[in-house]
């Protein structure tokens, strides 16, 4: 492990190397007609080269006007500002007369210009002349503030810099102004400056977004590039570029490393900074080093083909640097470096570096990375400190997450006119006394001319607000920022990590998610998202549905698609559903052809449109309102409450055939839809319906059917049958003959490789523990990941979902790898390579990825849970001969007949529904699409055993928290029925008998099913919980623990229930109830629907048995149940997440009940490095985890 930073060394507090203007000066001097500066040319302007001389003398120039005109250390010189050479010319002029310069940029808004004037109150302004040519003069708004509040000593009108060299800065009266020091131009004033001085101004956004003006100093200017030139190869030969924004303090680095390095700097034109031309730019003028923020990364990169071989070294600065940004630049920039670095305008520089080596020397480096690129190590004397947030005495230890500083004697002065702000982000060094280095420089002191202008040493840390952790390697890695964590209606969520797991969705370019207010003035999740049209018209073509006609609504700098996207709003909406706990997916998603980015190249968050935007109404054509006066009245009860529902909805739009969730529905707005029908139409439709029937005919026949009126509509049996004919037609697709794996040589093997779905996912992660830590035998897992693009990618997404549930260990990282795919599609979604290649070494597929949803139809779930397991068996088919084990629910069970057959042969002492029960009892019956496609693709698999196939179909019910540390997924049912008893202080009387076993013995068994068959084909595992709580029993642990949750009956719970969530009663902070994506499912009778049949497991007992023989070494065969010691860990757990509340304390300070159990170290940890957003990543959408 590398060596963490020392807070206590030295860091050169009195190594003023000097100022950049005397580094030009010693350039120009020795190498007058070296090229300085080359404006490329444009479709208007040709290109324009000039010299060091020239450029210095120009520079010499302006600097001894305006020391004439009184200008000098310490006055503001306020530049109106452009991207060209003559930029150059102001920079240096300004700093030879020893003033500070500050950039005003015609780009931003004149009242945003009118702040920087205050804030700065500059002595003398400058303005460029092509900067007023292509923006006009400046506003009247700005103007008068500077003819009626400024003080100037002087201004230049008009500074250009004429082809031949020659800087014409405007007139007065009727005179040249630079006329009377043109003679003076080979040297600049005797102006002396030190490491205090202040060259810059720079400015920050702030708090109510009043930009703070950033005082920079001389030290830090050039104190990093001799270091740099020398670790990142830079010279006088590099060729630099000026893309960075020109009030944003990196365009100081475009300009001053090539001055300082005697280089020369490249300045494209206006029309070049866009999509696909910059990369021709770069091709063409072939720039070997550049800074970039990461959006102007991907205007250098989104849709281009040029490729620019040249580039060698990209610094990028500015916002999170993903692996994703990087893929891009290196397919088109093969000898790129690409070196990520960390700063602030308040460090100065960004001074921090994580290199990444360019393709043509190490092609896979990415593979190693995580998603988002580390911040990496401190440059020559600088540190990166991760503080204890709670103690900021106390350095975190590898992998503890806190709040990065940085250490530096290069930091800047503090903020211009707040030296409140100053003092509380720019702190004394809590670890070191600073008298000792002011002690060693004053032994030091050689009365240099400088020191007029030096403080003397001072020892700082600059506060980031960034949160981040130590790795192994010494490299700081970020998370995000401190106030990205941000709280709505009681959750604690991390917006980065909504950002992160959207951009993994190939339908996805670009992505920023932001908590705004809505018309109630209620803090809402809003993502905006610019969709990858390429993937998106293969998305709908692979779907056979037509593209949406519009062309969207200008909305200043971008345009909103309000109709076009409406099924990928859907399909975001259900990726996030399967990553994120249910409170963490946004509400509101808004469709952009870009995202709008600020003169300093990051997103321009001012400039997302609010959530208002997305309820827009489409005005109704004459041919909707025909439509509208002939539906009827059910069809225009119902068409009005999905408007209401459904943000931009004109209910005189919807037709006949058009469905709910086409329209922008999803499964809670499915929730308070049918409480508002059973509220004023008087009738209770189940959410089944629906899903069923989600067209607005459809829909509004069933109403009228159960309103007893006459319609035409369609049985409810009709949807029922649907699945078991589904079964009919399958079967006669399945090959007459699957190969037969041979036991004996799996047993005999060395190596065996299991190939598992699912794996991203609650049980996946357990079942990848389980698998791996098995030291028996060298067994390696290849993980099929959906939802990226790239297996590294997969990779990283599975160590990341492991990390959070605390299980991740270095060690299996051999033995584990990825590959990309999608159950949804065909061939599991893998590309043929895949296929084949998993076909060749797999030696067991573990088939456990599905759709979990508790309300979604069968055929919605068809492709992804019955064909690919159709796909799945194909697999065995195909290379060596395979193991099989499905991992199915014992929802297959959910019907009448098997409670009706269990309580038959319990009470006359027969046992269970027996493993081997032919299943046809759940033929007609099962409610809902989950249930029905696992009951398919049982038969299917049990079909294929007939067939040849070998393995098993494993049974799990409730999947609860691992009984050891008590990781849970919170998006379980009965896990939510915990939360939901703690907010409503009551909890229901249900004597129903909980089949819930722990993660850690479902995934034992499934692995012992797998890898120990039972000869003779398919077998059926029964996984049943020893012994069964009672729902009561279960519940009971509330009061047990000491939360306040007594028992009442169900009906005055489900009274309590329907009070809480019922429209008008939320109050703006409290948070959405925990059941509320269940909540139609436990108002319909929750003691009839969570009756569960008595299992046999006598298989289960066998393959336990023979585990525990031939890999384990330990007999787990009596089986595994919940009982209060387990609840105990999890309700701590779900506390220490924050997902629920810890008991309440009595007045004494202790709670009433109990005290929670002590959870470990290890959990612990991986909370912190989580920031609590462990758990909950394993269920997609309503109903997860009863599987």
């Amino acid at each position: 492990m590398s060596q963490l930073p020392d807070p206590t060394v030295d860091l050169d507090w009195s190594g003023y190397a000097g100022a950049i203007q005397d580094y030009f000066r010693a350039n120009a001097e020795a190498h007058p007609e070296r090229t300085c500066v080359t404006e490329t040319k444009s479709s208007t302007t040709p290109e324009r080269v000039f010299t060091y001389k020239q450029i210095y003398e120009a520079s010499n120039t302006l600097a001894w006007y305006l020391h004439k005109a009184g200008v000098t250390n310490g006055d503001v010189v306020m530049i109106w500002a452009h991207r060209s050479v003559d930029l150059v010319v102001a920079f240096m002029g300004i700093l030879s007369s020893g003033a500070t310069l500050t950039v005003l940029d015609p780009a931003y808004p004149p009242a945003r210009q009118k702040i920087y004037l205050e804030v700065s109150q500059p002595r003398a302004l400058l303005r460029i002349g092509r900067a007023t040519d292509e923006n006009g003069p400046l506003a009247p708004l700005v103007q008068a503030y500077i003819d009626n509040d400024l003080q100037l000593k002087t201004e230049v009108p008009e500074l250009r810099l004429r082809d031949d060299g020659f800087l014409y800065g405007g007139e007065e009266d009727g005179k040249d102004i630079f006329a009377e020091v043109r003679s003076l131009a080979s040297t600049p004033p005797p102006v002396i400056v030190g490491p205090d001085s202040n060259p810059t101004l720079s400015f920050t956004s702030g708090s109510e977004g009043r930009p703070k003006g950033v005082l920079g100093r001389h030290y830090s200017l050039v104190y990093y590039f001799t270091w740099m030139a020398e670790r990142f190869n830079l010279s006088s030969e590099s060729r630099y570029t000026m893309l960075s924004g020109i009030a944003h303090d990196p365009v100081q680095r475009d300009i001053f490393t090539p001055l300082f390095l005697g280089a020369q700097l490249l300045v494209p034109s206006r029309e070049d900074i866009q999509h696909e031309k910059l990369a021709e730019w770069a091709r063409d003028h072939k720039p070997t080093v550049t800074h970039l923020t990461p959006a102007m990364g991907q205007i250098l990169v989104g849709g281009a083909t040029a490729e620019f071989p040249s580039l060698q070294t990209v610094f990028f600065v500015g916002d999170v640097l993903t692996t994703r940004d990087c893929r891009a630049l290196r397919r088109l920039a093969v000898n790129a470096n690409i070196i990520n670095m960390l700063g602030s305008t308040e460090t100065q520089r960004a001074v921090s570096y994580y290199e990444i080596p360019s393709r043509a020397r190490d092609p896979d480096f990415l593979d190693t990375l995580k998603e988002t690129v580390p911040a990496g190590k401190g440059m020559k004397n600088v540190q990166l400190l991760v503080v204890n947030r709670e103690n900021r005495s106390q350095l975190c230890k590898v992998g503890e997450v806190g709040e990065i500083y940085f250490r530096a004697a290069g930091l800047a002065e503090g903020y211009l006119g707040d030296p409140e702000l100053t003092d509380k982000k720019f702190i004394l060094n809590p670890f070191v006394d600073n008298n000792k280095w002011v002690e060693a420089d004053q032994a030091l002191n050689k009365n240099e001319p400088w020191r007029k202008y030096y403080k003397g040493p001072r020892d700082r840390l600059y506060s980031t607000g960034d949160l981040g952790r130590y790795l192994e390697s010494g490299d700081v890695e970020c998370l995000g920022r401190a106030d990205d964590q941000v709280k709505i209606r009681g959750f604690r969520i991390e917006l980065n990590d909504i950002d992160s797991n959207l951009s993994q969705n190939p339908l996805i370019r670009d992505c920023k998610t932001l908590v705004r207010r809505d018309r109630n003035e209620e803090p809402t999740l809003v993502s905006y998202i610019v969709p990858e049209d390429r993937e998106w018209r293969r998305w709908l073509s692979d779907r056979g549905l037509a593209d949406v006609e519009d062309e969207g609504v200008e909305m200043g700098p971008v345009t909103v698609y309000l109709k076009k996207f409406r099924r990928l709003q859907t399909e975001v909406r259900d990726h996030l559903s399967t990553r994120l706990p249910t409170y963490a997916v946004p509400t509101i998603y808004i469709v952009l052809n870009k995202l709008p980015l600020n003169p300093n190249g990051k997103v321009d968050k001012p400039n997302l449109p609010f959530p208002d935007v997305s309820e827009r109404v489409e005005e109704a054509s004459e041919e909707d309102v025909k439509n509208w006066e002939s539906l009827t009245d059910t069809e225009k009860a119902v068409a009005q409450k999905w408007a209401d529902l459904i943000r931009g909805l004109n209910p005189q739009t919807i037709k006949r055939e058009n469905s709910f969730f086409d329209l922008g529905g999803h499964s809670l707005l499915a929730q308070q839809f049918l409480l508002d029908v059973r509220k004023t139409l008087g009738t209770d439709v189940s959410i089944n319906t629906l899903y069923e029937h989600p067209s607005l005919a459809g829909f509004s026949a069933q109403v009228d059917k159960l309103l007893g009126q006459d319609t035409s509509g369609v049985t409810a049996e009709a949807g029922e049958a649907a699945y078991a004919k589904s079964l009919d037609e399958l079967l006669n697709q399945l090959p007459e003959k699957y190969q037969s794996a041979s036991l004996e040589a799996l047993d005999s093997a060395d190596q065996l490789t299991v190939f598992l779905t699912g794996a991203t996912g609650f049980l996946g992660a357990f079942l990848i523990r389980d698998i791996l830590e098995r030291k028996a035998r060298n067994i390696r897992v290849i993980a099929h990941i959906r939802g990226v693009k790239e297996s590294a990618a997969g990779l990283e997404r599975l160590k990341r979902s492991l990390k959070g549930y605390g299980l991740w260990k270095e060690e299996w990282a051999p033995r584990l790898s990825a590959v990309v795919g999608d159950l949804s599609k065909p061939n599991l979604g893998m590309d043929d390579e895949t296929w084949q290649k998993v076909a060749q070494e797999a030696d067991y597929v573990v088939h456990n990825g599905a759709s979990v949803h508790w309300v979604k139809r069968y055929q919605d779930m068809m492709a992804s849970n019955v064909l690919s397991t159709v796909d799945a068996m194909k697999l065995c088919n195909e290379g060596k001969a395979k193991v099989f084990c499905f991992v199915s629910s014992t929802s297959v069970l959910d019907t009448d007949h098997y409670i009706k057959l269990s309580d038959e042969q319990t009470s006359t002492g027969q046992g269970a529904v027996m493993e081997d029960d032919d299943m046809d009892g759940s033929r007609t019956g099962l409610g809902t699409g989950y249930g029905q496609s696992k009951w398919v693709s049982e038969q299917l698999v049990r079909e294929a055993g007939r067939r040849g196939l070998l393995g098993s179909v494993v049974r799990p019910g409730y999947i609860l928290g691992e009984s050891d540390t008590g990781v849970c997924n919170v998006d379980d049912f009965l896990i939510r029925m915990l939360k939901g008893c703690i907010q409503l202080s009551a909890r229901p009387r249900i004597v129903n008998t909980v089949n819930a076993v722990p993660v850690n013995h479902v995934a034992r068994v499934v692995v012992a099913s797998a890898l120990n068959a039972l000869p003779g084909g398919v077998h059926v595992i029964h996984v049943t919980a020893h012994p069964r709580l009672r729902m009561s029993e279960y519940l009971s642990v509330l009061e047990f623990y000491g939360y306040n949750t007594p028992e009442v009956s169900y009906a005055q719970w489900k009274e309590e229930l329907e009070k809480f969530v019922s429209a008008g009663t939320l109050e703006k902070d409290q948070e959405q109830h925990a059941l509320m994506p269940l909540y139609h499912f436990c108002m319909n009778d929750l003691p009839a629907t969570t009756r569960a049949p008595e299992m046999d497991d006598r298989n289960a007992v066998k393959v336990l048995k023979a585990d525990g023989e031939k890999w384990t070494g330990v007999d787990d065969s009596t089986g595994y149940g919940i009982g209060r010691d387990e609840l105990g860990r999890y309700l701590s757990y779900l506390a220490e997440i924050k997902f629920i509340t810890k008991p309440p304390a009595g007045e004494n300070g202790k709670t009433k009940g109990r005290p929670l159990p002590q959870i470990g170290e290890a959990v612990l940890a991986a909370i912190r490095e989580s920031g609590s957003s462990v758990g909950g990543r394993g269920g997609a959408g309503a109903g997860a985890g009863a599987h």
